[in-house]
């Protein structure tokens, strides 16, 4: 796949030196020690609270005496910030937190031999590159989507066919402005999803990748944000808080999770998701151990029970989400045998998966990296 870039060549850019010093990882599994401690996007990982036929924590503390203790965390960077001050075992990170993390040495190799269900891993995402370095793991796939657009269908009786019913002022087809009815991610990886949008309606600009812009496309993925800003009505992060939104404060357009979707369908509510023609962002999300992890045992046996079939297809079936075990397409209830190729098993072509933007980069000379998208999307978020 093309946008799996060499993963050496991705980490040397980011700064690391190849073959830097990491402690070696286990070679056995002891006994439990009576907890683990995660790190997670919301809806990851669900023990029956939210609904009682989703449960894929209650089995596990069960059978391993192992309490799994979750911190939600709503953007890549609050992730980053979470390991980086330590105290948790495991990170579900996506591909625009993962290698910062193993850059900055915040979680350690694996050893996937400790780790039996991980022959089931697809193919495609064993060794993906933003959590495989010089041969070596540094985690564990657990499941991966696209940023859909979300939309009220009542107001759009059809799937709209392009973003820029969220990025550029217009009249939906209620005959209403879109301004203040639409949201944006409050992540600066959002930058790719104006990037991608520009690669199809301004092709003069010669995007090639959208996570790999020049000074000059750069700039003009932060204009186009700025137009965005003036029809925005939140910025969100927060899952529930946009549920809410749409539910009571007339958003009708979004970039959004599946997750989302699900639910206000749950609730009955008159939504629906696309992907449209320009294509969409999206993430393949991997279990990360922290190197200082406290209880290392009951992490790898997360990590493992992380790819049991039956987890993977009810998270899917929750999330909205794909599995990393092709076996979990088949036979699950709450998924159901056509649920995988919903949620998007055949686009994993058409997604460009979230990365950290570096300024070495392959498709251009140089590229504008990572700390520059933080500190211009806080300015556009600020309206500047």
């Amino acid at each position: 796949m093309k946008k799996l870039v060499v993963a050496a060549c991705t980490v040397a850019v980011l700064g690391m030196v190849s073959g830097a010093a990491f402690a070696a990882p286990p070679t056995k599994i002891g006994k439990g020690e009576g907890f683990v401690d995660i790190v997670a996007w919301p809806g990851y990982i669900e023990r029956g609270e939210t609904d009682k036929g989703y449960d894929w924590v209650t089995s596990f503390e069960k059978e391993t005496g192992c309490k799994v203790r979750v911190k939600t965390a709503s953007t890549s960077d609050e992730m980053v910030a979470l390991m980086n001050e330590g105290g948790f075992d495991l990170v579900t990170a996506s591909g625009d937190a993962s290698l910062r993390m193993i850059s900055g040495k915040k979680v350690q190799e694996i050893n996937t031999a400790l780790i039996p269900s991980w022959k089931t891993v697809d193919p495609r995402l064993a060794d993906a590159p933003w959590h495989t370095v010089d041969g070596k793991h540094y985690g564990v796939p657990y499941q991966w989507g696209s940023n859909v657009l979300m939309y009220n269908t009542n107001v759009f009786k059809e799937a709209p066919k392009s973003w820029s019913v969220v990025f550029e002022a217009m009249d939906l087809p209620d005959g209403k402005p879109n301004k203040g009815r639409v949201q944006a991610f409050d992540g600066p990886i959002y930058i790719a999803d104006a990037a991608l949008y520009l690669m199809k309606h301004k092709p003069e600009l010669g995007i090639k990748d959208p996570y790999e812009l020049t000074e000059d496309q750069y700039k003009a993925a932060l204009d186009l944000l700025r137009v965005q800003h003036g029809l925005v009505s939140r910025y969100w992060h927060d899952a529930m808080v946009q549920v809410d939104d749409f539910n009571n404060e007339g958003v009708v357009a979004t970039s959004s999770w599946p997750f989302q979707v699900n639910l206000l369908k749950s609730q009955e509510k008159p939504v629906a998701s696309t992907i449209p023609d320009e294509g969409a962002t999206g993430w393949a999300d991997t279990t990360m151990m922290h190197v200082d992890a406290e209880h290392p045992n009951c992490a790898y046996m997360w990590m493992e029970h992380s790819l049991n079939a039956k987890l993977q297809g009810d998270l899917a079936a929750w999330f909205g989400s794909v599995p990393v075990v092709l076996a979990a397409c088949k036979g699950n209830a709450l998924l159901t045998d056509e649920g995988c190729a919903t949620n998007g098993l055949n686009d994993f072509e058409k997604i460009h998966f979230w990365r950290t933007p570096v300024s070495k980069c392959k498709s251009q000379e140089a590229c504008v990296p990572y700390y520059r998208w933080v500190t211009d999307y806080i300015a556009v978020l600020g309206g500047r």
